[in-house]
């Protein structure tokens, strides 16, 4: 797993699973607990996920606001390229003719 979808994986294990601490993110990867826990603070510090103190336990879990506004990003990007590509397009179309 690249550090891509190691990251993707962990927003969807926690969007899947609820608050989850790191041993039992560990569990099944095929990555380090020090790459999740590198992971996981890159997501905290983009304001993705964050840790909660339960007990003596840390748990993780995604925070939605900041889910759904990356969503919203991503998708104005998306829109964004599609009108581009579409432009591309019209123009090419334009010059064979």
């Amino acid at each position: 797993m690249h550090f891509g979808s190691g990251v993707l994986d962990l927003v969807a294990r926690l969007c899947a699973g609820g608050p989850l601490s790191i041993a039992r993110l560990t569990a099944g990867a095929d990555v380090t607990r020090q790459a999740i826990t590198k992971h996981l603070n890159v997501l905290a510090d983009a304001g993705i996920v964050r840790d909660l103190r339960v007990g003596r336990e840390r748990l993780w879990e995604v925070e939605p606001r900041q889910l759904e506004e990356a969503r919203r990003c991503l998708d104005r990007i998306s829109r964004q390229w599609d009108e581009a590509l579409a432009r591309l397009k019209l123009a090419v179309e334009g010059e064979e003719h």
